[in-house]
C-alpha cells in the first residue's frame, strides 16, 4: 500500500501548490471525460440554445460506482452525461441504446433536494424533466433526424461535397462493424454524445457547471453523506468511509482499466474465503484517500508521465517540487543542445572541439544542472518512480516501483547521464533515452511487437534508477544493427550503440572487466579492435574525400563493406585498402597534402597493433565502434574553419 500512501501525500501537497487552473489537481469526487455537445438554459430551466464541442474535455460530478462504471447498466452520473441518461425523449426518437433517463434524473433530484443543492443543478434538473433534450437539439440543428422520425447514424449526402456532414458524426466515435446496421456506412450512435450544460444567470462568470468551484463543493458535501461503510484504512490507519469502487481513466479518458479492483458477490474470485465480494476483507482503502491517491496518479502521468504505448512511467517529489525526468535524454532536459568545451567559465561559448575529453566537459555542465535540484530539494525529500501497464482492458498493475531520498536519485541519475552519454546525430553530445535505445537495438521490429517494446522498457528501468549492470543482450543488439550501414537511422544508431558499450563496460558485473573510454580519440588506445575501427573510419575518410573531389556521390567501399569487416576485420581490411589505390591516385595530384596525413595516419595505426592481432580474423566486439566514431569525429575538428589549412596541407 505504500504507493497509495505516497499518492495520498502528494496529493495534499499539490493542492497547496499555486497552479494554472488547466493544471491544477482534480477534486474528489469527480472524473474527466470528452464533451460533444453543450446545452445552455438560463437559472429557471429554460433552454437557450445549444452547440457541438470539438476535442473539449471537462471534469463531471461523479459517483464511486459511475467513476469507473461499466457492464449493461451503468450507473448515472450526478450532472453531465450521455445523451441516453439525461434525455427523457431519446427513447421516442428511435434510439438504440437503453434509456437510463429514470436513475439519472432520481440520483439529480436528490442532490437538489438536499441541504448541499446547487442552483445550477436545480435549474438543469427543471430542464431535464420538461423531456425536451432530443427535440430543442433536432431544432437547434445539433442532432439530426429522417423522414421517419428516427435518429440518422449516418450523414445520407456523405459523397455529395456541398452538402458535408454536420459535426457531431465528426466528433462521435464510428460503431463497431458488428453494431452498425449497414456495414459499409460510418454510422454513430447520438446517443452516445455526452451532454454538459452552461447554466446562465446575471452577475455569473462562470456560467459553465465544469469551471464552477462552488458547484465541485456542493457535490462533495453531498456525496460525502452518501457513503458506504465505515472500517480501517490501510493506508491512513483511521477508521473512514471505505472505497467498494476505485477509480480508473488513469492514462486518458477512454482508460477502463483499475489498479485495484474486486468483482461483485456473484462472481468474486475467492468465493468461500471471502464473505464480501468489494475486497473490503482483504485490504480496506478509505473512499477520500483513494480518490486523492488516483486523481494525484492521473495529474502526474498528464503532467509527465512517458508513454510507451499502454505503459506509463512517471517519477516525482511527493512534496511536488519539480525533479529531472530520467526516462527523457540530455537533450530534451536542457531543452537545447549541449554545447562542450574545455571546463573554463570565462571562455566563451565556441564550435565543439573533438580534441578534448567530451565526457569530463559533460560531467561538468551535466553536474552544475543538478546543482539546481540539490539546491531546492532537501537530501532526505522523498522520490518516488512508478510504472504501470495493462495485461487485459479491465485491470491494471505496478510493473515498477521504487522509493529513493533526493540525494540518491540525483546520485544514480548522475551516474546514468554520464557514463551513458556519447556524441549523438541529433545534437552534439547526448545520451539515447529508452525509446531510441528501443529503436536502435531492434529498428522495425518493435513496430509490430509492442510485447517486446514493453519488456524492453521494464529491464532498462533497473540500469537508470538502481544503477544495475546494462542487460548485455541489447547493448549486443544495437552493437550489430550499428554495424550494418543499411537502415536510414545508422548515425543515430550508430552514436546509441557507442553509448551502451562505454556505460556497460563501466558498469560490468565483474569489477575486473570494467574499462574506461574516453569521448575523445585515444591515439595511445592499442587494443586491436579500437585500432581497427579507426583504420575503417581514416580509409572511409580517403575515398570520401576523393569522391568529392571527382564529384561522385555514391557509398564508400569502406561504408558498403562495414558488417563484414566487423565479422571478418583482416581478410575485408585486404578488399578496402585494394579498393583504395585508385582513389589515392586521384588525389595525389589534387590533393597531396591531405593525403600525406592520412597515409601517415594509417601507418602510425598499423604500426600500433601487437603481435599477431592484425591478422587475426575473429569478429570485432562493440569496441571498433568507438574507434572508428573517434576518428570520425576528429576529423570534424579538422573540417572546421580554424583547420581548413591544415586539413588540406597547403
Amino acid at each position: 500500500m505504500s504507493w497509495l500512501a505516497k499518492l495520498y501525500e502528494t496529493y495534499e501537497a499539490g493542492v497547496a501548490l499555486d497552479l494554472p487552473d488547466e493544471q491544477k489537481l482534480m477534486p474528489i469526487s469527480h472524473t474527466r471525460q470528452n464533451a460533444h455537445i453543450k446545452i445552455v438554459i438560463d437559472g429557471n430551466g429554460n433552454f437557450k440554445r445549444a452547440s457541438v464541442l470539438e476535442k473539449t474535455q471537462i471534469i463531471l460530478p461523479a459517483t464511486e460506482q459511475s467513476a469507473g462504471r461499466s457492464g449493461r447498466l451503468p450507473p448515472p452520473h450526478p450532472l453531465s452525461d450521455k445523451l441516453q441518461y439525461v434525455a427523457k425523449d431519446y427513447p421516442e426518437f428511435g434510439g438504440r441504446k437503453p434509456s437510463f433517463y429514470s436513475a439519472y434524473e432520481q440520483q439529480l433530484r436528490r442532490w437538489c433536494e438536499s441541504p448541499f443543492a446547487h442552483q445550477k443543478a436545480v435549474a438543469v434538473h427543471n430542464y431535464i424533466t420538461r423531456g425536451r433534450v432530443v427535440a430543442d437539439l433536432i431544432e437547434s440543428h445539433v442532432l439530426f433526424i429522417g423522414d421517419d422520425g428516427k435518429f440518422l447514424f449516418y450523414w445520407p449526402f456523405e459523397n455529395n461535397s456541398e452538402k458535408p456532414a454536420p459535426l457531431i458524426y465528426r466528433v462521435l466515435p464510428p460503431l463497431p462493424k458488428d453494431k452498425r446496421i449497414e456495414k459499409d456506412k460510418s454510422e454513430v450512435e447520438q446517443g452516445d454524445a455526452l451532454i454538459c450544460w452552461q447554466v446562465e444567470q446575471e452577475g455569473d462568470l462562470h456560467a459553465e457547471t465544469w469551471t464552477d468551484a462552488s458547484l465541485y463543493e456542493s457535490w462533495i458535501h453531498f456525496d460525502g453523506t452518501e457513503g458506504g461503510e465505515s472500517g480501517l484504512c490501510f493506508v491512513t490507519g483511521q477508521e473512514q468511509v471505505l472505497a467498494t469502487n476505485h477509480p480508473a481513466k488513469l492514462r486518458h479518458t477512454g482508460d477502463k482499466a483499475k489498479i485495484l479492483s474486486a468483482n461483485d458477490s456473484s462472481g468474486f474470485t475467492f468465493r468461500g474465503r471471502f464473505t464480501e465480494g468489494n475486497g473490503s476483507q482483504v485490504v480496506g482503502v478509505g473512499y477520500e484517500v483513494t480518490q486523492k491517491a488516483h486523481n494525484a496518479l492521473r495529474w502526474l502521468i498528464d503532467k509527465q508521465g512517458f508513454r510507451n504505448g499502454d505503459q506509463v512511467y512517471v517519477s516525482w517529489a511527493v512534496s511536488g517540487k519539480s525533479i529531472p525526468d530520467p526516462m527523457q535524454s540530455t537533450f530534451s532536459l536542457f531543452g537545447q543542445p549541449l554545447v562542450f568545451q574545455e571546463t573554463d567559465e570565462k571562455e566563451p561559448e565556441e564550435a565543439t572541439d573533438h580534441s578534448i575529453d567530451l565526457g569530463a566537459s559533460f560531467a561538468h555542465k551535466f553536474n552544475k544542472y543538478l546543482a539546481g535540484y540539490r539546491a531546492h530539494l532537501e537530501p532526505n525529500e522523498q522520490i518516488v518512480v512508478m510504472g504501470l501497464d495493462s495485461a487485459t482492458p479491465g485491470r491494471m498493475g505496478v510493473i515498477f516501483y521504487r522509493e529513493l531520498l533526493a540525494s540518491e536519485f540525483l546520485e544514480r541519475l548522475e551516474s546514468w547521464y554520464t557514463q551513458f552519454t556519447w556524441p549523438q546525430r541529433y545534437s552534439v553530445d547526448v545520451d539515447p533515452d529508452p525509446r531510441i535505445i528501443a529503436e536502435a537495438a531492434y529498428g522495425d521490429v518493435l513496430k509490430s511487437n509492442d510485447t517486446l517494446k514493453k519488456n524492453l522498457f521494464e529491464r532498462i528501468m533497473p540500469s537508470i534508477i538502481d544503477g544495475q549492470p546494462f542487460p548485455q543482450d541489447i547493448m549486443f543488439s544495437a552493437v550489430r544493427r550499428a554495424s550494418n550501414r543499411n537502415n536510414c537511422e545508422w548515425e543515430r544508431n550508430l552514436g546509441v550503440a557507442c553509448a551502451l558499450y562505454r556505460g556497460f563496460y563501466q558498469r560490468h558485473p565483474d569489477k575486473r572487466q570494467r574499462r574506461e573510454y574516453s569521448m575523445t580519440l585515444e591515439e595511445s588506445k592499442i587494443s586491436r579492435d579500437y585500432l581497427y575501427g579507426r583504420l575503417l573510419a581514416i580509409a572511409e575518410r580517403i575515398e570520401d574525400v576523393a569522391l568529392s573531389v571527382g564529384g561522385e556521390n555514391r557509398p564508400t567501399t569502406a561504408a558498403r563493406l562495414m558488417q563484414r569487416f566487423a565479422d571478418r576485420p583482416f581478410s575485408t581490411w585486404r578488399n578496402i585498402e585494394l579498393g583504395l589505390q585508385p582513389y589515392m591516385q586521384r588525389l595525389q595530384g589534387n590533393r597531396a597534402g591531405f593525403l600525406t596525413n592520412r597515409k601517415k595516419e594509417l601507418d602510425m595505426v598499423m604500426a600500433s597493433f601487437q603481435d599477431e592481432d592484425f591478422s587475426r580474423d575473429s569478429p570485432l566486439s562493440g569496441e571498433f565502434l568507438l574507434g572508428y566514431h573517434c576518428q570520425r569525429m576528429f576529423y570534424r575538428q579538422l573540417n572546421s574553419e580554424e583547420s581548413t589549412v591544415f586539413d588540406k596541407g597547403e
